[in-house]
């Protein structure tokens, strides 16, 4: 669990501080991840390859 201290009555600050926390941990994609509840493992594979290509496809626009 994180925990965000509040400082300055800067809660806007706080709460992106914890959105950045969350992403960082992964936390609500394992969230959704479970909510699908249970993948056959073709589907799983063609997921994580489709993911894959998502991910190497932003690497290259952000690096050309």
């Amino acid at each position: 669990m994180s925990k965000i201290v509040v400082r300055d009555g800067n809660v806007d600050g706080a709460l992106r501080t914890l959105k950045q926390k969350n992403a960082k941990d992964g936390l609500l994609k394992k969230v959704r991840e479970r909510q699908e509840g249970y993948l056959k493992p073709g589907v799983k594979r063609r997921k994580a390859k489709k993911e894959a290509i998502k991910n190497s496809r932003r690497r290259e626009k952000v690096y050309n």
